[in-house]
């Protein structure tokens, strides 16, 4: 699958948090976020492994017990089942890689 770059498809997860879906196979979904300070992701859990990268801003990300200060270039992974949830610090994009397939975010 091959998906051009566009500037619209995003949709509102939570308030000051826009996701789009950029490109999905049979065993991963690659996802673009972008965060806006004062924004905050709820405490949450999934059965997929996410696997994320920092390209801009900054954000209080916290995975299980631990919260971390993420920067750009940071990367993280949060296992299965795992609670995690983030709190936007700064104006953000980032990109994050969720196995198996995200069902939610594919398009319709």
């Amino acid at each position: 699958m091959f998906t051009p770059h566009a500037a619209d498809g995003f949709v509102e997860a939570a308030p000051g948090v826009q996701r789009k879906t950029l490109c999905f196979g049979e065993r991963t979904t690659l996802t673009e976020f972008r965060l806006t300070r004062g924004g905050r992701l709820p405490g949450h859990s999934h059965p997929h492994e996410q696997t994320g990268y920092l390209v801009s801003g900054r954000l209080a990300l916290t995975i299980g017990a631990e919260t971390h200060d993420v920067l750009p270039g940071d990367g993280w992974c949060i296992p299965p089942d795992v609670n995690h949830g983030a709190l936007v610090v700064e104006d953000a994009v980032a990109i994050e890689v969720f196995s198996p397939v995200r069902e939610g975010f594919l398009p319709a």
